[in-house]
Order: structure tokens, then sequence, then C-alpha cells
């Protein structure tokens, strides 16, 4: 058997093709080879000290652990968009069922309002046309949102 470096007083266990050897937390850790561009190496050298890392090897576990979390995270977004977009649609399809059922009751009020006014009151074909035409091109200027007062001033002149 070849001399094996000592990492202190723990004695080492050959495991695979490298050396493992118990933490202080009791987890192993495992010696192996890693090749890495002179680039990268010297990016990390410059890093991990200053993000409080107290060796390159803990600050290469680290990113190591975060590139595995992005990986896992990237693939459970393949699951979780269809499930989110399902949650949303179903959302979507109640909102609207609940508008469209306003919307219906808005109509039938209007409807009413409409015919008791007719039925009381006196107006041509041709003012009825104006009027029409006239709360059109209103209701486009104020983007739908109808203001009963500036209604009252207009119909008394008080503009």
């Amino acid at each position: 058997m070849k001399n094996k470096k000592s990492w202190g007083s723990t004695p080492e266990i050959p495991k695979g093709n490298g050396l493992t050897k118990p933490n202080s937390e009791g987890s192993e850790r495992r010696k192996f080879a890693l090749y890495i561009d002179e680039d990268t190496l010297a990016e990390v050298g410059n890093k991990f000290a200053e993000n409080g890392f107290g060796s390159r090897s803990e600050f290469i576990v680290e990113a190591t652990k975060f590139y595995l979390g992005y990986l896992s995270a990237k693939s459970s977004v393949k699951y979780l968009l269809p499930v989110m977009n399902s949650i949303i649609r179903d959302q979507m399809q109640v909102s609207e069922q609940r508008t469209n059922r306003n919307l219906f009751k808005i109509a039938v009020e209007l409807g009413k309002l409409s015919h008791i006014l007719a039925a009381i009151s006196d107006v041509d074909d041709d003012t009825v046309r104006e009027l029409h035409a006239m709360i059109v091109d209103e209701v486009r200027r104020i983007n739908g949102i109808i203001n009963f007062e500036s209604a009252e001033r207009f119909q008394h002149d008080d503009f």
C-alpha cells in the first residue's frame, strides 16, 4: 500500500478511488482529483476569503451545493409551471364568471331603468339617436368611468 498523507490523528479510510475522513461534524469528506483551469482556480483563490470561506475546498463544496440546488430548482420549474398555470387559469375563470354574473345583473337593472324612463318621458327618435352618439363619445373619452354628478351638471347646463 502506498504511503498516504495523514490528515491528523483521524485514520484515513480508503473509499473508491479517494480517501475519506470524518470531519468535526461527523460527516465524511472525500479527497479526489479535480481538474480545473488556471483562470477558474485563480478566481476561486480571489473569492473564497472575500466571502468568508476558510479554504478553497469549502468554497468549491458550497459552490457545488449551490449549483446542485439551482439544477434541482430548474427541474422543479418544469413541474411547478404547469401546476401554477393551471391554478392561475382556474382563478381567472372564477373571476371571469363572477364578472359576467355582475355584468348581467347590471344590465338587468339598466334595462329596468331604461324602460321606466321611456315609459314616463316623451322623447322623439332623433333625440334618442343624438343622445346615444353623445354618450358613446363621452364613454370613450372618460374610459367608461361614469360620473353622475357630471351628467347632472350637463343636463342642467351648470357646466
